[in-house]
């Protein structure tokens, strides 16, 4: 049975496949915020310097990254006149080592902090996981095109065209410092949890009749 040349303009399925993959996250992110309150914006400031040198050792853990500092400084208002000033200062901090984090918590929370929000778990090196989502994409991708190819009565040719959609939106623990006075939060449940990475394609195939 002689088989017909393949047209590089004739008919073709596109189809849109999505993977996803998930991995046990080995980072973890927290923000944290410190303010201090007083009558006058250089008394807010001073108050802020107090706390924050009291949370140095606590940001100074091993496995800790300090990512990024944001200072400001308001008026704090009630009803419509100024009671006084704060001044805060906000930090996105980083865990290098999950077995670490009860500990750094700890610390961090014992130094009385105006806000703390976290963990958020993350990935150091995503490629694996977007490698095997990126698979499993084409997979789901490949297997629609040739459900369509058998429903026309034909087969799946060659891969035309691949196009990669925008995905919407990645050790011995330290043990809680008493000096710190920081409080125990083994009982929060706050154990690494799995990071999902996914990849969504778009691919078109020559249809073979």
């Amino acid at each position: 049975m002689t088989e017909t040349p393949i047209d590089p303009n004739g008919p073709e399925i596109v189809t849109e496949g999505t993977g996803w993959f998930e991995q046990l996250g080995d980072r973890a992110e927290l923000n944290v915020t410190f303010t201090g309150f007083a009558e006058s914006r250089s008394d807010a400031v001073r108050e802020l310097g107090r706390r924050m040198a009291a949370a140095e050792p606590a940001l100074g853990l091993p496995g800790l990254i300090v990512r990024n500092r944001r200072f400001w400084v308001h008026d704090e208002w009630q009803t419509d006149r100024v009671i006084g000033c704060r001044a805060g200062e906000d930090l996105d901090l980083t865990l290098t080592d999950p077995a670490g984090l009860e500990g750094v918590l700890s610390a961090i929370v014992g130094a009385e902090p105006t806000g703390v929000h976290g963990p958020r778990w993350i990935l150091a090196d995503p490629a694996v996981a977007q490698r095997e989502a990126q698979r499993r994409a084409v997979e789901d991708a490949r297997q629609r095109a040739e459900g369509y190819a058998e429903a026309l009565g034909g087969r799946l040719g060659a891969l035309r065209r691949l196009s990669d959609a925008p995905t919407h939106g990645g050790p011995v623990a330290l043990a809680a410092r008493d000096s710190m006075g920081g409080p125990d939060v083994r009982e929060l449940g706050l154990e690494p949890e799995p990071v999902r990475v996914t990849a969504h394609c778009t691919i078109s195939w020559t249809l073979v009749t």
